[in-house]
């Protein structure tokens, strides 16, 4: 099977806990994405704290378990981080997923090795990052 190798055992374990970041109809800024590729979508609430970081993020995901992984591998590492650095890293992902760039400085990134490979899942995988700048501009 072609995609034994996108759907690994850390990627869909990854995607399982994306529930611990419920959605929340209090969260101030809302953004959404939708990958173009793949139809996936995810909607993304979060709270900034006074220095415009951010401190608290619920996501409604509609996507592959590939998108639901990256977007729990992005929301365990975004509490803290501002609008310039989360811009930063999306267009680290984006240069490092086509292959034109190293790895992004995030924690766990790693995990997402295995589906740089399919690049119908490159938008899935981007979804988070999106999101959160649509929530944060």
């Amino acid at each position: 099977m072609a995609s034994a190798g996108l759907y690994t055992p850390e990627i869909l374990a990854a995607a399982m806990t994306l529930t611990q970041f419920p959605w929340n109809d209090g969260l101030e800024r809302k953004g959404s994405a939708r990958s173009r590729s793949c139809g996936s979508t995810i909607e993304m609430g979060l709270a900034l704290d006074v220095q415009g970081r951010i401190s608290t993020i619920g996501i409604r995901p509609h996507a592959c378990a590939v998108g639901q992984a990256a977007a729990s591998l992005f929301a365990r590492n975004a509490i803290g981080r501002d609008q310039a650095q989360i811009a930063a890293s999306r267009q680290d992902l984006a240069a490092w997923l086509a292959k034109a760039g190293t790895a992004p400085d995030w924690p766990g990134i790693d995990l997402l090795e295995p589906a740089r490979n399919y690049p119908a899942r490159h938008g899935a995988m981007m979804l988070a990052w999106d999101a959160a700048l649509d929530a944060l501009s």
